[in-house]
């Protein structure tokens, strides 16, 4: 599990949070990313902007075997998308799921909370700008048997 692990790190690295691999769109209207490395592929795709819901998709083999689901809104501005991509750049092994349980950077802040496990999980992340929210996201997910 540690290999699948590493490789939903890299491909969350390498796909949205880098700004890389987006593929033509799965669903009407839908923005997709895919990576793929040796028997893994990786598939982010979601619909909507201020308001969006997204998945998350490991196959190992061409079989599913990871998913995770999110739903999320950015309640107001100076919300920035960038400073939640380098949030989510820093997930971990101990957490591939979003990003660390703080994150810090000028004004803004990250907070992500996790219960569970990589096999069935559920967090909620949370970005503030100057102490006011700006942005809230849920997910869940785990292994597919």
């Amino acid at each position: 599990m540690k290999d699948i692990i590493e490789f939903i790190i890299e491909a969350k690295q390498n796909t949205y949070a880098g700004k890389n691999n987006q593929v033509e769109s799965s669903r009407d209207g839908s923005v997709d990313y895919e990576y793929y490395k040796g028997d893994y592929k990786y598939r982010d795709s979601y619909v909507g902007s201020k308001y969006f819901s997204g998945q998350e998709i490991v196959w190992v083999k061409d079989n599913p075997y990871w998913s995770m689901n999110y739903v999320g809104k950015v309640f107001d501005e100076p919300f920035s998308g960038d400073f939640l991509k380098e949030a989510l750049k820093r997930c971990s092994t101990e957490r591939p799921y979003r990003g660390p349980a703080l994150y810090e950077e000028n004004d803004y802040t990250y907070l992500c909370n996790v219960e569970g496990d990589f096999n069935w999980f559920e967090g909620r992340e949370l970005i503030f700008y100057k102490n006011k929210q700006v942005y809230e996201l849920k997910f869940n997910g785990g292994v597919l048997k």
